[in-house]
């Protein structure tokens, strides 16, 4: 398949959160892979609607209707990713996201376009009580997502297939999102999936970490806290989100790549 259109949906993970930065932007695996994409065709366009902290509900309702307005057939690809940020709520209704994300495909896979969808990464490496709800959690949230890519002919791009992805140094300082050479794996992991042009490399592991001073890790560990999850508890408390009044990247198909030099 010659792809002549992509269109990306989600949350933080799609807009390209703590990779580097291009053109003022996160670029992100999904603009790495459409660089890739828009050499196999001259004409090739790319959208990218995703905005970080987005719930799944808050997806569908703001970012489907425009993606299917530009459908191209079977040419385009539209990229789905959706549903962690709801996971790792408390208040999190399992049997409500679930359905909300395979109803999301469905009515995306019956636009016409080819679809993208992936599974969330269920062992982190991490141990104890909330590690091991998030895994049950997590998981039953990828036997959903198989099982509705199954039902409407989807692409799975699945996480759980490659151990090196649990390695914490593919995650930015936030140790919630990928960092750039977390983005340049999924990407190659993406194209490989899509037939593409890719680095075969990708697969092999880093060299092994070497242990830091107990102080540096708590000193890191606290300066973590401070800088990331306290303000994220409070925005929690508050109701709010990341992406609240933010835009996405681009809304509408555009030539590909993006040349403002």
């Amino acid at each position: 398949m010659i792809y002549t259109r992509f269109i990306a949906l989600g949350d933080s993970y799609t807009e390209g959160m703590c990779d580097e930065k291009k053109h003022g932007q996160y670029r992100g695996w999904a603009d790495r892979v459409a660089d890739v994409m828009a050499n196999a065709h001259p004409d090739f366009t790319y959208a990218n609607l995703a905005i970080r902290g987005k719930l799944v509900q808050q997806v569908i309702d703001e970012q489907i209707t425009p993606a299917l307005e530009q459908v191209n057939g079977p040419n385009t690809l539209i990229s789905f990713h959706a549903g962690a940020n709801d996971v790792i709520r408390p208040g999190y209704n399992a049997q409500l996201v679930l359905n909300q994300y395979a109803n999301a495909v469905r009515r995306i896979a019956a636009s016409g376009a080819t679809v993208l969808v992936f599974t969330v990464l269920e062992r982190t490496g991490n141990t104890g009580r909330s590690a091991k709800m998030w895994e049950e959690r997590f998981s039953a949230f990828n036997r959903n997502v198989r099982a509705v890519a199954l039902e409407v002919g989807a692409i799975v791009a699945d996480a759980n297939e490659e151990a090196a992805f649990s390695d914490g140094r593919f995650l930015a300082f936030d140790r919630l999102h990928l960092n750039a050479m977390g983005h340049d794996r999924v990407a190659q992991a993406v194209l490989e999936i899509l037939d593409l042009p890719f680095d075969a490399g990708w697969r092999k592991p880093l060299p092994p970490a070497k242990p830091e001073p107990k102080l540096l890790r708590a000193a890191v560990t606290t300066l973590w806290f401070i800088t990331f999850a306290l303000p994220w508890m409070w925005r929690r408390a508050r109701g709010k989100s990341s992406g609240d009044g933010r835009s996405c990247k681009f809304p509408i198909a555009i030539s590909w790549p993006l040349n403002l030099d």
